[in-house]
């Protein structure tokens, strides 16, 4: 009998439950005797069968929990539902989503055409985003799947949900469900303009006794001449809202910083949102490009030294689970990180908890730091308000950014998944193989391969040949066009 058939059977939800405990329990029944003696009274032992949840209307898994000596007591649960949100092919949602799955969620997602996403097992549907409608597509998605929790894995998905919330918001009654969700997921509205307000964001940190470089917004170039004045070069220049390197200019003279201003502060140029969408199916930069969206640009003392990260799952503005890194290599030097080492640093854990408890977030966020060159001490630059490429890394208690995040979603205790290495250096795939295939790291690190997705591992490698495919064309034509060039 295949799934439609399932659920076109109108068997009461009593039978549901007994159909579910039959088909996973079926081998546990045999062994219940052992499984007594092995299970502590209080301990829960959860059971989960894939084989049989495709049949099933509902992510079923089961747990035997000891009642008392030699009393179990098997309970269904309901699996909680994560919507993820990508608008670009990054790779990092589908290794998020995996992790995930195997904390005991089900995940669903809305991404482009052809995103990895749909490339790994995890997902059990795949709902499509359309740049030029993103709204209607979050909300035609969130409709569809009626999940408990949205996650979203870029800025420009971040900025989305926060536009439906004001857009449902305005609806009253009818827009509440949304709002709750999305309040559920990001944590309290009032930190929706804080997050992506870089100058407002430092003088929060700032006010709760957290180390940050000098901020403040420039929006002329007499502005940023009294900026320099004030905090010397180099100067780093960010425009609010972006993200991945982008909308970041670090400048050494008056000339470069002047540039980086107007390059910054204007509307995506048409030609480049035309390559995005056309090369690379993106359409993200369309509207802004359309409708002439100027950007607000932050001066940002620059800090000398070691850049390091932190990644955490909070929930109403408690911290559940943290990661922290220093970043060993980098995809460029403004790109995303692409070997990380595993480090403990009290007062980024610290910075980490007062941020999340003063704005009240919840799900996963990401904080970027400098490590001082000369003392060692983390200077908060950024605030990523979304998840992280490093998310679905799982390292052990009070590491593990999944499991906690589905103890939130449930109330269940925080059940902590296995190390996936002792290693403290760690290589992510793809990024640090496509950045270069013959690294160290990727021998002396963990080289984090999800070898059990062998479709996703296949488009990781076809990712990089398309690239080194432009990048030897480029070179090509750039060869070409120097041989032309008449000689002085």
């Amino acid at each position: 009998m295949n799934r439609s058939q399932w659920r076109d059977r109108e068997d009461p939800p009593a039978l549901w439950d007994l159909m579910a405990f039959t088909a996973l329990l079926g081998a546990a029944v045999r062994n219940v005797k052992v499984l007594a003696k092995q299970v502590k009274v209080g301990n829960v032992l959860t059971i989960s069968t894939p084989r049989y949840q495709s049949c099933l209307p509902q992510p079923f898994a089961c747990s035997l929990v000891m009642c008392g000596p030699g009393v179990i007591e098997p309970r269904t649960i309901v699996k909680p539902t994560i919507l993820v949100v990508s608008t670009s092919r990054s790779f990092s949602p589908a290794r998020l989503a995996m992790a995930l799955v195997n904390a005991g969620c089900m995940i669903k997602a809305v991404c482009p055409p052809r995103h990895p996403l749909s490339k790994t097992s995890a997902v059990s549907q795949v709902h499509t985003y359309h740049g030029l409608a993103p709204l209607v597509s979050l909300a035609g998605a969130i409709a569809a799947t009626k999940p408990d929790l949205v996650l979203p894995f870029d800025d420009v998905a971040t900025l989305h949900l926060h536009d439906l919330y004001h857009r449902e918001l305005r609806r009253g009654t009818a827009g509440a469900p949304t709002c709750s969700l999305i309040e559920r997921s990001l944590g309290a509205a009032a930190s929706f303009p804080i997050v992506y307000a870089r100058t407002t964001t430092m003088q929060l940190a700032e006010g709760e006794g957290i180390r940050v470089p000098k901020s403040e917004v420039v929006r002329n170039a007499n502005d940023l001449r009294k900026s320099i004045a004030r905090m010397g070069f180099p100067v780093v220049l960010k425009a609010n809202a972006t993200s991945g390197g982008d909308g970041v200019s670090i400048v050494h003279t008056l000339e470069e910083a002047e540039h980086a201003l107007r390059t910054l502060a204007a509307p995506p140029l048409l030609a480049r949102a035309a390559k995005r969408a056309l090369i690379d199916q993106d359409l993200t930069l369309v509207w802004p490009s359309l409708l002439r969206r100027r950007y607000i640009v932050n001066a940002q003392a620059f800090v000398a030294g070691r850049e390091a990260t932190s990644a955490i799952a909070c929930w109403k503005g408690s911290v559940l689970a943290s990661l922290h890194f220093e970043v060993l290599k980098k995809q460029d030097a403004g790109g995303p990180s692409t070997v990380l080492r595993v480090i403990e640093n009290s007062e980024m854990s610290a910075a980490a908890e007062k941020m999340a408890h003063r704005l009240e977030l919840s799900g996963l966020h990401g904080f970027d730091f400098m490590l001082e060159a000369q003392t060692g001490n983390p200077y908060l630059i950024e605030i990523n308000p979304r998840a992280t490429q490093v998310g679905h890394l799982t390292l052990g208690p009070g590491r593990d950014l999944p499991a906690a995040l589905y103890a939130a979603v449930t109330g269940e205790v925080i059940q902590t998944a296995p190390k996936v290495t002792e290693n403290d250096t760690i290589a992510l795939f793809p990024q640090e193989w496509i950045r270069n295939p013959g690294s160290t790291f990727l021998r002396s690190g963990y080289h984090d391969v999800p070898w059990e997705e062998p479709d996703l591992v296949r488009v990781c490698i076809r990712r990089r040949e398309n690239q080194s495919a432009w990048y030897l064309q480029q070179r090509w034509i750039e060869t070409l066009l120097r041989a032309r060039r008449p000689r002085p």
